[in-house]
């Protein structure tokens, strides 16, 4: 696709705000709310105006990777040019201009002060923070006379209090349970001859999604969209706005329409689903995407559906059996249909709570090279960057390398949080804090992970080729090997994590073979494990 300027047009978008006179309701639309296949879109109401407005209580709340705040202004300003286009009457509020009024709230409260609008409705939101904004706004609004409400965005496959009604008065929340009702309510991937029962007998091919990549295995290079941001980058400078990672701004090579999303989707259907399941969970230094389908961007915005994603998947997948195996598209749904709809859901049921929760009691800061990406350790060089450079890793990478880093130091939640939140385009709250806080982090102490998730150097080195070169000798647990390269900090820090927390964690059922190893180990060894621990925490920065 060639170079192609900035579409977004101030002006043109501004005479929207005079054709407003007479309108009876504002709709607004979110950020992360650009579902053109909305009822609210279906015809063109004479007495509706609908307001996208950029807002520095979005972009501040936490401090965000430059290509995620470029990916949603792009992606809000092409939305709104499209309901333009089909008649809609829309009021649009860059971050610029004069009359924007700083919080998302506050604009809303002023654009309808303007045009005099007797009703405010808006889409449910997905963050807590946005949800109680609105609460508050609405609260305002009424003592003023103008009525608000709400409705449905649409887009999920469940409400956000399905998994609390689920699992009401149960112990634990079990994402298998959920995963396998939500495949029966929607018929996806069911025997034909029995809605109940999974097609090919098996619910989860989780254990055969495990796989290293081979060298000779050929990665399928990503399509390439590109948008000149240099405007858009240029503005978010002068607005004196904080961000984070890298961006060439002429080359921003994202899906920010439905269109290029459906294009996206269309490439993994046909070039990476083939092999998705089978490398799920591998890492590699050749690419940081390998067979993933980057559509998170696409579905947390709301410009593809998960059922449109997931029933496109599948329509492929058993059309082509001989190609697109069960496994490969049983991992795909799992986690659309599955683990993101589970997400959600227990965001719903545990937040405000969850955001304070910190199982361990953690304290370290995180390390500054989390933020520049200069470490010498193989694996959290390539994940780091990686992320620096696109805004993305993959979920293993996420998990089991700086999530599993920063645990076993024993990095603040907080600090976690506010790390995830910024670094990645797919982040919005309502996914990241579970993902982060919970199951990264297991600060949640259990409610959506049954245990901690973290490995030793051999786990990098069965599922990767980090280890391959790397600074660090991933053999040894302590001092320097034969070649005088000192032990991989994975070594000691993961076993130092089940001496530190013993008290916490001996008795849970998942931890298998930890402590009976531990206890095995003799005093002597363990000293060794923990000064070699201590040294690498307390020279954290030179990793």
């Amino acid at each position: 696709m060639p170079l192609r300027p900035d579409p977004f047009s101030v002006a043109h978008l501004a005479l929207a705000a005079q054709a407003g006179a007479g309108a009876q309701v504002l709709h607004v639309v979110l950020g992360d709310q650009l579902n053109q296949q909305h009822s609210w879109f279906r015809a063109t109401q004479s007495g509706a105006v609908y307001l996208l407005a950029e807002a520095r209580s979005e972009t501040d709340y936490a401090r965000h990777h430059i290509q995620k705040v470029v990916g949603f202004f792009l992606a809000m300003r092409a939305f709104a040019h499209q309901l333009a286009a089909a008649g809609h009457r829309v009021v649009y509020v860059p971050l610029d201009d004069p009359a924007n009024q700083g919080s998302l709230a506050a604009n809303i409260e002023h654009v309808a002060a303007a045009l005099g609008v007797a009703e405010i409705v808006y889409q449910q939101p997905d963050e807590y923070r946005v949800d109680q904004a609105m609460v508050a706004l609405a609260q305002r609004q009424a003592a003023r006379g103008v009525a608000v409400s709400f409705c449905d965005s649409e887009h999920f496959l469940c409400s956000r209090n399905a998994v609390r009604e689920q699992f009401a008065g149960k112990r634990q929340y079990l994402m298998e349970t959920f995963y396998r009702a939500m495949r029966v309510r929607h018929g996806l991937l069911m025997d034909p001859a029995d809605g109940t029962a999974p097609l090919g007998g098996r619910w989860n091919y989780d254990a055969e999604n495990r796989k290293k990549l081979p060298p000779s295995v050929a990665l399928p290079p990503l399509p390439a969209f590109r948008h000149d941001a240099t405007a858009l980058v240029q503005m978010l400078t002068q607005q004196g706005v904080q961000t984070m990672g890298r961006l060439d701004p002429a080359e921003f090579s994202l899906p920010v329409t439905r269109e290029e999303c459906l294009q996206l989707l269309d490439h993994f259907v046909h070039q990476a689903l083939p092999a998705f399941g089978t490398y799920e969970d591998a890492m590699t230094r050749r690419d940081g995407t390998l067979f993933h389908s980057r559509l998170s961007f696409a579905l947390n915005t709301k410009l593809l559906s998960p059922l449109e994603v997931v029933q496109a998947a599948i329509a492929h997948a058993l059309a082509h059996p001989e190609i697109v195996s069960l496994s490969q598209i049983e991992g795909f749904v799992r986690q659309i249909v599955g683990w993101r709809e589970y997400m959600r859901g227990l965001y719903w049921a545990e937040m405000p709570s969850f955001a304070t929760r910190n199982y361990f009691n953690h304290v370290a800061e995180l390390p500054a090279w989390y933020w520049t990406g200069e470490v010498k350790m193989a694996c959290l060089h390539h994940a780091v960057n990686h992320s620096l450079d696109h805004a993305y890793a993959h979920h293993i990478q996420r998990l089991m390398v700086t999530g599993a880093f920063g645990l076993m130091l024993g990095v603040h939640p907080d600090a976690m949080d506010a790390w995830y939140l910024g670094v990645y385009i797919d982040a919005l709250e309502w996914v990241e804090i579970t993902n982060t806080r919970g199951m990264s982090q297991f600060a949640d102490g259990g409610i959506v992970g049954t245990k901690p998730y973290l490995g030793t150097a051999n786990y990098i080195h069965k599922m990767s080729d980090y280890c391959d070169g790397c600074a660090y000798d991933r053999t040894i647990r302590y001092g320097t090997g034969a070649d005088g390269r000192p032990a991989c900090p994975f070594n000691s820090l993961y076993w130092d994590f089940y001496l530190r927390h013993e008290g916490l964690l001996r008795k849970n059922p998942r931890i298998g073979m930890m402590y009976p190893l531990l206890d095995k180990m003799t005093t002597e060894e363990k000293g060794r494990i923990r000064e070699q621990a201590a040294a690498y925490q307390a020279r954290v920065e030179e990793l």
